[in-house]
């Protein structure tokens, strides 16, 4: 599904950025602009492709990378001359389940967003993050963060089910936007964004769609099993001109020596993330 610019600007227009948070999600979005971050990927210490545990799957066009915080997929450098502006996607928000033997609050995040891989100064990304805590119960959080910004929370409700369209879109490198539309509840919010520095201006390099482990304080949140994360409508522009996952990089999760995420390019506007268990 394409975002079109119609809603992007009936948004901006109609003054609907950031609706005043509610009392029962203010706690959670201040905490959130304390401690939640994502980063960029962190390619260090990557499995090599033969210790893929989901190496038979893959096709033989697939390039994979392997990441301890990122998975997903990745258009890691921009058509000639041009760069990335505006990434979008629609995503099922899933169902967190605790992770046997793990305590505490577990949680991962769908996002998309501008940068972050092979140009790692900057991301601007828009998504929703899902939690589930030592008592099963479970929450969820739509966010906008332009790294190396710590993250902002939305008030928009979330559940598990809902559909929601995100799109980030840059409008100059230090200038851009972030809209969630939740299509389930007919709500839609948005905001404008600024580089938080003048050296995290975005390049344009990478579009990303993306399931993270993300960072609270100094340290990465258990990562929680998301069972299947679903992106449709995969949309890059560049110019004008819209781009899907055709040549994207494949990336996936290992942590301590294990793959913990499948990621399938399942057409050229949908992408599949799996937990392993």
């Amino acid at each position: 599904m394409k975002f079109q610019t119609s809603i992007l600007a009936a948004t901006l227009l109609a003054g609907s950025a950031l609706s005043a948070p509610s009392s029962r999600s203010l706690e959670r979005i201040r905490a959130r602009a304390l401690a939640r971050q994502s980063h960029p990927m962190d390619g260090t210490g990557a499995s090599p492709a033969e210790a893929d545990p989901n190496a038979e799957h893959r096709t033989t066009a697939s390039k994979v990378s392997y990441s301890k915080n990122w998975s997903g997929a990745v258009l890691e450098q921009p058509p000639p001359s041009a760069t990335y502006t505006a990434v979008s996607a629609t995503i099922t928000v899933p169902e967190a389940t605790a992770v046997a033997g793990v305590t505490g609050t577990q949680a991962s995040s769908a996002w998309v967003g501008i940068d972050g891989d092979t140009y790692a100064n900057a991301i601007l990304q828009a998504g929703v993050d899902f939690y589930v805590d030592s008592n099963g119960a479970h929450s969820y959080d739509a966010w906008f963060e332009w790294f190396p910004d710590t993250a902002h929370g939305f008030d928009l409700a979330v559940n598990r089910g809902d559909v929601v369209v995100v799109k980030v879109e840059s409008t100059s490198p230090s200038e851009g936007v972030a809209i969630i539309e939740n299509q389930t509840s007919g709500k839609t919010v948005s905001t404008t964004l600024k580089a938080p520095s003048p050296t995290a201006t975005l390049a344009g390099q990478n579009a990303d769609w993306i399931v993270e482990d993300f960072q609270s304080g100094e340290t990465m949140v258990p990562l929680a099993d998301f069972g299947r994360v679903e992106f449709t409508g995969c949309e890059a522009k560049a110019r004008g001109k819209s781009y899907g996952l055709t040549n994207a990089t494949v990336i996936d999760i290992e942590q301590d020596g294990k793959v913990k995420t499948h990621t399938t390019i399942v057409s050229d506007s949908e992408l599949a993330v799996e937990y392993v268990r």
